[in-house]
């Protein structure tokens, strides 16, 4: 089974792309809205997983401030709002999708930037540093850009949406470092570390699968009366991607070191979309399965961009052999 979870973790390129066809299939043949008593466990299966490896102790690490700095600047004060302006541009009569553009925007980092940065020959250290840091604020700063960007056009309770965030984010994550601690304490580090640690994203991964699935069930009705609001999805996605590919390419190659600049490009590009996907499903009702769809398409943007980043990282950033200074 474990081997059959990595697989398909390493295959997200064609497992998300097969979900939303199976997902749109169901929708089709079935009255799919018992799946709404799914969305919790799956939301939780999602969540909980990728916890269980956050390196938490890793912030308190020292070096790499500039590129900390960098990464949080694009990740809050450039990407939420281009998101914003986007979708006004995009979804002006469909807030809720307006509001899934945002929501993918607003919460920074997953455990695929350490992997795509560890591809690309980048700073591990620094990006699991932007992993949790970025995972933190965008937690927090979630409810606030949504009310203020979007509040006038959708409804928005904002201590519901902290409450989400609460249960999303916060207790997995404090219930995944004591399975952490706990794990390490039974097994040991390099027994956690070797043989533990790489089975929980598999298990995340079919939480993102299960609530992809269901979010596109959803929605496959007003789909199939109108199939071309997929491409009308796909394409504020993809300039959004590329915007934020060619910033933070730029920026790194002006102010980072190449190892320090490459973590910068995926700490800004991978977005939590797993915690958006929940939030939007679980902290806006019905409407929110619009926002899931938008999100749910993000995957296949985000999964596709960054497999094709790591080819063009050489010509962009010099070969990995190259000698480093510290920033």
């Amino acid at each position: 089974m474990w081997l059959l979870l990595g697989k398909i973790n390493k295959n997200l390129i064609y497992a998300i792309p097969a979900m939303l066809l199976a997902g749109f299939g169901f929708g089709i043949v079935v009255e799919a809205t018992f799946l709404k008593t799914l969305i919790l466990p799956f939301t939780f299966l999602m969540v909980y997983p990728m916890m269980v490896n956050l390196k938490l102790k890793q912030v308190f690490n020292k070096g790499d401030g500039r590129a900390q700095l960098v990464t949080q600047a694009i990740n809050f004060l450039v990407i939420p709002f281009v998101a914003y302006w986007t979708g006004q541009l995009f979804f002006s009569d469909k807030p809720y999708m307006a509001l899934g553009l945002l929501l993918a925007a607003l919460v920074p980092t997953s455990g695929m930037t350490i992997s795509w940065t560890g591809f690309a020959g980048g700073n591990l250290g620094a990006a699991v540093k932007m992993t949790v840091i970025g995972l933190i604020l965008g937690s927090l700063a979630t409810p606030f850009y949504v009310k203020a960007l979007l509040g006038t056009s959708v409804e928005v309770d904002l201590m519901r949406v902290f409450q989400q965030i609460v249960l999303i984010v916060f207790l997995p994550m404090a219930a995944g470092y004591a399975t952490q601690r706990l794990l390490v304490k039974r097994y040991g580090q390099d027994d956690f570390k070797k043989r533990l640690a790489p089975r929980f994203p598999g298990l995340s991964t079919l939480g993102v699968l299960g609530i992809v699935f269901i979010a596109m069930a959803l929605k496959a009705p007003a789909i199939a009366t109108q199939p071309g609001q997929l491409v009308s999805i796909l394409v504020p996605l993809a300039l959004l991607y590329l915007f934020n590919f060619g910033l933070s390419t730029i920026v790194g190659r002006v102010f980072l070191q190449r190892a320090d600049a490459i973590a910068m490009v995926y700490g800004t590009v991978m977005r939590n979309l797993s915690i958006a996907l929940a939030v939007a499903i679980n902290a806006f009702g019905p409407a929110g399965s619009d926002a899931a769809l938008v999100i749910a398409l993000a995957y296949v943007i985000q999964v596709q961009s960054a497999a094709w980043y790591v080819k063009f990282t050489p010509a962009l950033f010099g070969p990995v052999e190259m000698k480093q200074q510290p920033a």
